[in-house]
């Protein structure tokens, strides 16, 4: 049993044949999918999802690319959509800096707001980091994280900020990346941590793992990526498949 804990099953990649790849990838082990809403669009999309399959909870947030198209009725609206029962999560939030869609400042606003709502409703938080570690890190101990506790997704910072984000209460999730040849930094990670903070995704469509690399992404390729933990660890691949099920289960309350 698997639990792909980032996917976009709602993605117009997926248009012409989601639910085949919805029940490939059940047929193939994945019993437990958590779909991301990330703006407007995708949480109502997420919210069809999980409630057409029982198999499938949703996050739901506002993406930092999105930051800045954020109002506060959309605020209000959010918070309301996370009283249904299979929302298990607010995100993906947090920071970009690689692109430029939003002011940093903005992203930082919308990112703590975020996280004061999650607080409040007593749900974790899926974290989206891309070139910005040191001001995730930074807001997350500043907004006290630690007592709903959460997922950096797809990570690919470093060891020490692996292990920093773990003592605020954070799981770390690993995605197509930690399967690449050259990819040295998920691969130390994965290796070192402790296991019962470990998770697996697919961020599906994108970061296809190998040996997939280049195509479409779907969630029955997470078993890839349990596949390369596993031999990074010198373990079985049902052990991390065990390992990362629970761990979804505990952060997700499944």
């Amino acid at each position: 049993m698997l639990i792909d804990t980032h996917a976009h099953l709602d993605d117009e990649k997926f248009i012409e044949d989601r639910e085949e790849v919805i029940q490939r990838a059940f047929d193939r082990g994945v019993k437990t999918i958590i779909n991301i809403g990330y703006n407007k669009e995708t949480i109502l999309s997420t919210l069809e999802l999980v409630n057409r399959y029982d198999f499938i909870y949703g996050a739901i947030g506002w993406h930092p690319n999105n930051a800045h198209e954020m109002t506060d009725q959309d605020f209000l609206w959010l918070e309301e959509q996370l009283n249904h029962p299979k929302i298990v999560a607010i995100g993906e939030i947090g920071l970009d800096y690689y692109w430029d869609f939003a002011p940093k400042e903005i992203q930082q606003q919308v990112f703590r707001r975020q996280i004061q709502l999650a607080k409040r409703k007593g749900l974790p938080i899926v974290i989206h980091d891309r070139d910005a570690h040191q001001d995730v890190c930074q807001i997350i101990k500043e907004e006290g994280v630690k007592e709903i506790g959460g997922i950096i997704h797809s990570f690919s910072g470093s060891l020490e900020m692996a292990m920093e984000c773990i003592e605020q209460g954070f799981y770390i999730s690993f995605s197509g990346p930690v399967t690449f040849k050259n990819a040295k930094r998920p691969k130390e990670v994965a290796s070192e941590i402790p296991l019962e903070r470990i998770l697996i995704e697919t961020d599906s469509p994108y970061l296809t793992p190998e040996p997939y690399r280049g195509k479409r992404n779907e969630s029955s390729y997470v078993k890839f990526v349990a596949e390369k933990i596993a031999e990074l660890r010198g373990m079985t691949f049902e052990q991390i498949a065990e390992i990362t099920t629970e761990n979804a289960r505990r952060i997700f309350r499944l």
